[in-house]
This record gives structure tokens, C-alpha cells and sequence, in this order.
């Protein structure tokens, strides 16, 4: 595995973990604490499911999925072409993931604070490790259109 991948995982992982004590410590369990007013605000929530509270109480389904997601990245990793780009894409994605992993193994939930209100909807509460998953998905994605993968070798 590439250095650079292995040290942007590490500093994703290192801010989710740390954001996520000083939420635990700072914060009430579910109330808000108003940052901007109908815009976004911290509040703490203890998240047994997925993305949007889908496969709720279902932890253990959950962490061997994420370790079959795990292998499949780490396979998939070496297929891509090796730019920048690239390499934050797949250290965020993987910090995001152990992130989170960490929070199933050792508590049996995800700790979530970020509570957006954008035109009136109100967004399912995130964390930092969620920002990064979805950030590296987006770079994977704009990567493959690229054709910097494997299969479209550019």
C-alpha cells in the first residue's frame, strides 16, 4: 500500500476520532446546540444503523460489511492510477471507513454531530468520517470517468 494513502488515513481517522471525543464531551446526547439558527447546529447522536438509519440495531452485519468493503478497496486500490487525486480519494474513503469501524467495534454505535437544515430539510445527523467517505467517493467516481482505473488505463 502506498505511504501517502497510509498517512491521509491516518490523519482522517485521527480527526473523526478526535471530533468525536470532544462531541461526546462537549455535547448532550440528542439536543441541538444552535451554530448558525435553521442552518446547522451540533447535536449528538448515538447511531446504530447505516447511512439515513438503515439496517438499525444491525452491528454486526454492519462491521462484516464494512471489512468486505475493506478488502474490496484494498484489491481495487492498485488498479487506479497513482496521482494525488487518487491517493486522497482512497485515504479517505479508508480513514472514513476505520472511523467509523472503530466507533461499531468498540461502542456498538456511530457517534454523529453534524446536524445540517438546508431549504427547510433536515439532514440525517453526520460525522467528519462520513464527509471524508463521501469526498472520496466523489474523487473514485470523477477518477473512473477518467478512465484512470484498469479497465480505462489512461
Amino acid at each position: 500500500m502506498n505511504y501517502g494513502i497510509i498517512i491521509i488515513s491516518i490523519f482522517i481517522l485521527l480527526i473523526d476520532q478526535v471530533t468525536k471525543a470532544l462531541a461526546s464531551i462537549y455535547l448532550t446526547l440528542n439536543k441541538s446546540l444552535d451554530i448558525i439558527t435553521n442552518f446547522f447546529s451540533l447535536t449528538l447522536t448515538n447511531n446504530y444503523g447505516a447511512a439515513f438509519g438503515i439496517f438499525k440495531y444491525s452491528n454486526t452485519l454492519l462491521i462484516i460489511a464494512t471489512l468486505i468493503i475493506l478488502i474490496i478497496l484494498y484489491k481495487y486500490m492498485h488498479s487506479f492510477k497513482k496521482n494525488m487525486r487518487n491517493k486522497i480519494a482512497f485515504g479517505f474513503i479508508l480513514g472514513g471507513v476505520f472511523g467509523n469501524l472503530i466507533d461499531r467495534i468498540i461502542k456498538g454505535y456511530v457517534i454523529d454531530f453534524l446536524d445540517f437544515k438546508i431549504f427547510n430539510y433536515d439532514y440525517p445527523v453526520f460525522n467528519v468520517a462520513d464527509i471524508a467517505i463521501v469526498i472520496g467517493v466523489i474523487l473514485l467516481g470523477y477518477a473512473i470517468i477518467r478512465k484512470e482505473d484498469k479497465c480505462g488505463s489512461r
